[in-house]
């Protein structure tokens, strides 16, 4: 464990927080009523600035752990001996494609790589218009799919004052209550949204969907319920774009892609932050014959993305994601949680609903059956006082977010069940 920072050499909180908000403006925000002032992570672990643990509940960016030796060495030899781009040869990003489409279902047969996950989807649905000649695009009513003009305008979660795109279209998330019909719902609702968009005199490009629809409040069941809807896409000659961001590289256990679930193949797949373990390397995998014609008459080019380094950090997580055997012990630790949960479930009925896939966890918070935003929030709150990092989405902000590093093991599972045990009591109580 690492010392804390010296007293006199330390800036209290409320120090840091007023310069962040004068240098970085009112935009950024932070996570919980009282800040965390981290220093170190290590593996599911956080360590703040007065040398205390958390317990990492909530961070998919580091896939394969915090500082992960294999990750760090391979970074460090890497930026050692050559840091550049993709406009000179080099075998490592060959090696790694190649490697990295193995995982993906027979026909994809590119990566087209970026920085960041928001240039992904941006790109992904340049690719789609180009290739359609349409301009819509239908998405979820709370999805959030980046931050670049494009895809801010793909992300109602952003709220109102971030205006969708005007060829931008909504549907309402997939609904597990439905059962069986659950996925010929949401293929209703695609073709009535693209059907709209014809009426209003606009080609249809795309569907693009969260696999594990998180930010729509964590909406993975039933498996297979995107089958009709991908049936929709393609009757409306749009093309499907499955944003892997949250649920790829083996978050929803079992397969290494969320849409894998679901038993479908899309047109193409966004990967984004998780990939190099939070290095800047994200990418488009995706059928040649869907980009035929982009790759034809479009010059696409990414200075920085997929630099040898970042492809060093990529090819070490692949490497812990195969050699640890990663998506079992996804499955046993997310069994291990699920179950907990049902049982915390059965003590509270302020527990709504559970859901979820693998490590990618959400707990549906009620009062009087109706979405309560203000208890996930002390929640949230009172799991930091204790040492577990967790956070809140939906529509109502009233769904915990669990979404821990892939290492979490069942310790941690039952570490994390009883700090919110403890947090839920406490927070119900101030309730009362």
């Amino acid at each position: 464990m690492p010392a804390a920072l010296p007293s006199a050499a330390r800036p209290s909180d409320e120090t840091l927080i007023a310069r962040r908000r004068a240098l970085l403006g009112a935009s950024y925000r932070l996570f919980y009523d009282r800040p965390v002032h981290l220093l170190r992570g290590e593996d599911v672990w956080l360590f703040d600035a007065d040398g205390r643990r958390y317990l990492d509940a909530y961070n998919n960016v580091p896939c394969v752990g915090h500082a992960h030796p294999r990750v760090v060495e391979a970074v460090s030899r890497q930026m050692a001996t050559l840091n550049t781009h993709t406009r000179y040869l080099h075998g490592a990003i060959l090696d790694y494609t190649e490697r990295l489409l193995a995982t993906y279902p027979a026909g994809f047969g590119h990566v087209m790589y970026t920085c960041t996950g928001s240039e992904a989807v941006d790109l992904a649905l340049r690719i789609a218009r180009h290739e359609t000649g349409g301009a819509g695009v239908v998405i979820t009513r709370n999805a959030y799919h980046g931050t670049t003009a494009v895809t801010a305008g793909l992300s109602p979660l952003l709220g109102p004052a971030v205006p969708l795109g005007r060829d931008v279209w909504t549907v309402p998330a997939p609904d597990a209550r439905l059962g069986a019909e659950t996925g010929a719902r949401l293929a209703a609702d695609i073709r009535a949204a693209f059907a709209d968009m014809r009426r209003h005199g606009v080609r249809p490009a795309a569907f693009l969907a969260d696999s594990i629809f998180s930010t729509d409040g964590t909406r993975p069941e039933p498996a297979g319920f995107l089958k009709p809807a991908i049936e929709a896409v393609h009757e409306a000659g749009a093309l499907y774009i499955a944003d892997e961001v949250q649920p790829g590289f083996g978050r929803t256990g079992g397969h290494m892609w969320g849409f894998s679930r679901h038993g479908i193949v899309p047109d193409m797949a966004v990967m984004g932050k998780p990939m190099g373990n939070g290095l800047p390397i994200a990418g488009v995998a995706l059928r040649p014959e869907v980009a035929e014609r982009f790759g034809r008459e479009v010059r696409y080019f990414n200075t920085f993305g997929a630099n040898t380094v970042s492809i060093a950090a990529a090819t070490a997580v692949l490497d812990v994601i195969e050699t640890d055997r990663i998506l079992a012990r996804v499955d046993a630790s997310g069994a291990r949680l699920m179950a907990g949960l049902r049982a915390l479930a059965e003590r509270h009925p302020a527990i709504g609903d559970i859901r979820g896939a693998g490590l990618y966890i959400g707990v549906e918070l009620v009062s009087d059956g109706a979405p309560d935003g203000g208890l996930a929030r002390r929640v949230v709150n009172a799991m930091r006082e204790g040492g577990v990092l967790i956070g809140a989405s939906g529509p109502a902000d009233n769904v915990l977010k669990i979404r821990p590093p892939l290492t979490f093991s069942a310790a941690h599972a039952d570490l994390l069940l009883e700090s919110l045990a403890s947090a839920l009591g406490e927070a119900l109580s101030e309730e009362g």
